[in-house]
């Protein structure tokens, strides 16, 4: 058995402190039916910088998409004006303080917006930083992964024009 240095035991103490605060979420595509397979995962963990999504996502078309923390722990169907729509189950976007905006993961709208979500080649596998949330914050919520891209604005069209619910997660 090798020994450890010091250095190595201060670096596996770290590492396993900092596996304590990490949780990995299975995102599913989603459609008015139901929730069906699998794309992959996100890693959550917190850093100084705020809470880190580190993606490994397959399935998914590009450029970019719109990506969100949700208020419920759901990704199931539902209905909206009379029509069945997907992962409605999940609530709107992450809005703790009732701000009502949409202002992007650096502005003072709503908590639950988060930086694009970039895709080349159908995969999605670059972090991105949410400096104003943490683990703690999103535990119980949903992971959101729109079809289109996030303007980060309310205009012209309502929560950054993301669209349809392409992929959920819950974060437990």
């Amino acid at each position: 058995m090798k020994a450890l240095t010091p250095l190595s035991l201060c670096l596996s103490l770290g590492l396993a402190a900092a596996g304590s605060q990490a949780q990995t979420v299975e995102m599913h595509r989603v459609t008015p039916e139901g929730i069906g397979e699998s794309l992959g995962t996100v890693d959550l963990t917190d850093s100084k910088d705020g809470l880190v999504l580190t993606p490994k996502l397959h399935g998914l078309g590009g450029p970019a998409h719109g990506f969100h923390v949700h208020e419920n722990p759901s990704c199931e169907p539902g209905m909206k004006d009379g029509k069945p729509g997907a992962a409605l189950g999940a609530g709107g976007h992450y809005d703790p303080d009732k701000s009502g905006k949409h202002e992007g993961p650096m502005g003072h709208g709503h908590k639950g917006d988060l930086p694009l979500l970039d895709v080349a080649e159908g995969k999605a596998e670059k972090a991105v930083t949410a400096p104003r949330l943490t683990l703690a914050d999103v535990k119980g919520h949903s992971l959101m992964i729109h079809l289109k891209g996030d303007n980060y604005s309310d205009q012209p069209e309502k929560l950054g024009g993301g669209g349809a619910r392409q992929a959920c997660g819950v974060i437990k």
